[in-house]
């Protein structure tokens, strides 16, 4: 963890993504989580380390990143867009890809269509992050007939989740069907949009993101990205932000060491999902941090 050359040095979590094992968030939990050592040490935060330094998650070592893998998968309604081995329902689960992959955001259990999948970590929040003005475009069908004031107020912008959600594309396409494309990722969003609309969704497809469409891809099948797609797609995300997804929570993150007396707490900002911050709450509330003790003390 020690370097000459400051330059050389490079936080715990993205190295573990630069790898190709998970992306930075997951990274950051398996960290949290007590399974990360560096040099056979325990490691609790996110330090900058050398490249050379030994990690090892679970006490196996991590491997260098071999060729970047991308994949457009048409999921079906049922599967769950986590890589959780507790969910049975999970991408992974269903793809069973020999190589190890995770999604590229989330898509709802109950909704279909267009994900990526990849071993590449590094573009996971260029692709993520909605200030980039990445676009995602969705088919949805609501259970009763659309008005041009339901079109209008889904365009310019619907308050949920205690903002305003940002202008967008929509197009009605029949009595119950429209089309919307958007740049932001927040929490269930569309649903949440019609639920505010007094609008139930009854079925949820998302057909492009940024470049790639689900064009030949069935439900429940997958493929490679195109050399040509490949090409494109970093030319896109070329100038994109590595930050995480500007539709995340920010929550304050405090260090777990002890300070000195009389030393301030530094306090960090970190971004997270709407949903993971409200889930881990529930749970915190109920096993505490003895989990976390356990571990470090062994």
């Amino acid at each position: 963890m020690k370097s000459d050359n400051n330059d050389e040095l490079i936080s715990l979590n993205k190295y573990i993504s630069s790898t190709g094992f998970c992306s930075r968030r997951e990274a950051e939990k398996l960290i949290e989580q007590a399974r990360v050592t560096v040099n056979g040490k325990l490691m609790i935060e996110s330090v900058k380390i050398a490249v050379t330094d030994r990690v090892e998650i679970d006490g196996e070592r991590l491997k260098t990143k071999k060729q970047p893998l991308y994949i457009a998968f048409n999921k079906p309604k049922g599967v769950t867009s986590t890589t959780d081995p507790k969910d049975r329902t999970n991408i992974i689960y269903f793809l069973n890809h020999p190589k190890r992959i995770f999604p590229i955001g989330r898509l709802d259990k109950d909704s279909e269509g267009l994900i990526f999948l990849t071993n590449d970590g590094d573009i996971v929040n260029k692709i993520l992050r909605a200030s980039n003005n990445h676009e995602k475009e969705y088919v949805v069908m609501v259970d009763k007939n659309i008005t041009p004031d339901f079109i209008k107020q889904m365009s310019n912008g619907v308050q949920i989740l205690d903002t305003v959600t940002k202008k967008c594309k929509v197009t009605q396409e029949s009595n119950k069907r429209f089309r919307i494309v958007l740049t932001q990722g927040l929490n269930r969003q569309i649903r949440r949009m019609c639920e505010a609309l007094d609008y139930k969704v009854m079925m949820l497809t998302r057909t492009r993101i940024m470049n790639i469409t689900l064009s030949n891809i069935p439900v429940g099948k997958w493929r490679h990205f195109t050399p040509a797609e490949i090409e494109t797609l970093n030319k896109m995300v070329g100038s994109s932000s590595k930050t995480e997804e500007a539709s995340y929570v920010e929550t304050p993150v405090v260090s777990k060491r002890r300070k000195k007396p009389g030393t301030e707490v530094k306090k960090e900002v970190e971004q997270r999902p709407y949903d993971e911050v409200e889930e881990e709450k529930k749970k915190n509330k109920k096993r505490g941090y003895s989990e976390f003790r356990r571990k470090k003390r062994d």
